[in-house]
């Protein structure tokens, strides 16, 4: 199973949008975002990995940029949305488009623009 915990059998996907859309939009969402967006700056090299929260060479995913401190076994996204105080769709919403919503060859750099360019996107 993947870290965000999508599937590909779900008969009610447009109720899980609409929380989707809810959990991103709200108060607490938003400000996420934005420490997300800030995070993503932050970041001493702009680049993200895929799959896991954290490499050896020290490189993160977007969520392991908010905080680095999380431990490797935080991986799916009921125990991310605790971590971080959000709400489970948007923590599985975030992994999936980190990981997995542009499956092909893309480096690191890539897909620091792309979820930056995401993140920025979703700030109302």
């Amino acid at each position: 199973m993947s870290r965000s915990g999508y599937s590909d059998d779900d008969e009610h996907v447009h109720l899980y949008r609409q929380a989707v859309a809810r959990a991103m939009h709200g108060v607490r969402g938003q400000a996420f975002l934005r420490r997300l967006r800030d995070a993503l700056e932050a970041l001493p090299t702009q680049r993200l990995i895929a799959d896991a929260l954290r490499d050896d060479a020290g490189d993160v995913c977007a969520l392991g940029a908010v905080d680095a401190t999380l431990r490797e076994d935080a991986y799916d996204a009921d125990e991310l949305a605790r971590h971080f105080g959000i709400a489970r769709a948007m923590a599985a919403e975030i992994v999936y488009e980190n990981d997995e919503a542009w499956r092909r060859a893309e480096t690191p750099e890539a897909r620091w623009i792309r979820m930056r360019t995401w993140v920025a996107s979703q700030i109302c």
